[in-house]
This record gives C-alpha cells, structure tokens and sequence, in this order.
C-alpha cells in the first residue's frame, strides 16, 4: 500500500522484475482507498527459491513509498 500516484504501481512492478516475473498480467489488482488518498496494489508472481521471495520482500519493503505490505 502506497499514496494513490501514477507511478507508484510501475515503481511496485519496477522492483518486483528485479527479483522475480509477474505471474501473468491479470494478476496484478489496483484497488483504491475509499478518500481516494492511498491505493493497494496485489501482485502474484512467481519465485522459484525463498531467497527470491525475501530480497523482493526486504527491498519493498524497505522503500520509503510502500507504507504497509502484508
């Protein structure tokens, strides 16, 4: 989850192609809070080590414009 801007789903879909693929292209979903403010983007993808899973996870998460990832 992240401030409703226009690029903040490519930045999400930026880091995640540094350590994995998107699982297809329906599989990224957009939903917007209800003010419109914030906007939470569900992405699969696929891994094949957990090591994958984890540096995708640490880098996200780490970054100053994803406010919550669960």
């Amino acid at each position: 989850m992240g401030a409703n801007q226009e690029d903040f789903e490519r930045l999400v879909i930026e880091v995640i192609q540094k350590h994995a693929s998107l699982a297809g292209e329906r599989e990224l979903i957009r939903r917007p809070s209800r003010n419109g403010r914030f906007v939470s983007i569900t992405v699969h993808v696929r891994v094949e080590s957990q090591a994958q899973l984890d540096g995708l996870y640490r880098e996200l998460s780490a970054h100053e414009r994803v406010l919550m990832m669960l």
